[in-house]
């Protein structure tokens, strides 16, 4: 049995769940996205397995990526240095976009904050069970850089280009009850409620016939890690491309500072 440093592996009754651990805010670096992957993949390779529940300890979902330094054992940190950054970005999206090409069925439990790059790991499950608490947010332009994680294919395959544009574009964040309007997130319930509640959706649908599910996914999900992985490439060189600008500075110093950004376009 593989053992993981920074997540928890549980079964029971045809339901696997994954949950971070990294509390309180569950701030990702490739590793811990290398950790996800590896488990989802043994998921795969287990015939009891029939459907995932992705979930956090502590008080957020995932509020962020954290480029501290770039080396393997970073955690606990949503420091942004440019080392972390160049090093470990491009290691991390090619993890990512393994995380999209899995064929067992995952719901997310989201509470707190999906923030960034957790918005990013929050789209990778196919339902989404939140908390009226939860809030999401892909403030990348609040920071003076380009989106990522694949949420250039994935928002708007979600929401809808109108909705994903007006998140991108602006940053602001979506309340629960807001995510629930426009399809971010599929069932709302109480913070108590919220592990309970997503297990129960996947052993709604871990109790019927596993090939037709796996088949039916299959054809959802079409060609989606592909986009995926083609996005991030794009992402990516444009995340570079501006992290080298004195607006994405500011933008990292505001958000740290919790204020307005001073935005000069250069």
């Amino acid at each position: 049995m593989t053992t993981y440093t920074d997540i928890a592996v549980t079964s029971d009754a045809n339901v696997t769940t994954v949950e971070i651990r990294r509390p309180p805010a569950n701030f990702f670096d490739h590793s811990l996205i290398r950790q996800i992957a590896d488990a989802f993949d043994a998921a795969d390779e287990d015939p009891d397995c029939r459907a995932i529940v992705l979930a956090s300890q502590g008080k957020h979902f995932c509020a962020g990526a954290n480029f501290g330094s770039g080396k393997d054992d970073d955690s606990g940190s949503s420091d942004f240095t440019e080392e972390g950054f160049r090093n470990t970005t491009g290691i991390l999206y090619r993890e990512a976009a393994r995380l999209f090409a899995n064929r067992t069925p995952i719901i997310g439990a989201i509470q707190g904050a999906a923030i960034g790059g957790g918005l990013g790991l929050a789209m990778v499950p196919d339902f989404r069970v939140a908390t009226a608490d939860a809030r999401f947010a892909a403030n990348f332009v609040k920071l003076g850089i380009h989106q990522g994680f694949g949420l250039s294919v994935t928002l708007p395959r979600l929401i809808g280009e109108q909705q994903a544009a007006l998140m991108l574009l602006t940053g602001r964040r979506v309340t629960g009850e807001e995510a629930l309007a426009m399809g971010l997130v599929d069932l709302l319930v109480a913070p108590d409620e919220l592990r309970a509640a997503a297990t129960r959706l996947a052993r709604e649908v871990a109790e019927n016939a596993p090939l037709a599910v796996a088949s039916v996914r299959a054809t959802l999900r079409n060609g989606l890690a592909e986009a995926v992985a083609t996005a991030t490439e794009h992402e990516l060189a444009e995340q570079q491309r501006l992290r080298a600008t004195e607006d994405a500075a500011e933008g990292i110093r505001a958000v740290a500072e919790r204020r307005p950004g001073n935005f000069l376009g250069r």
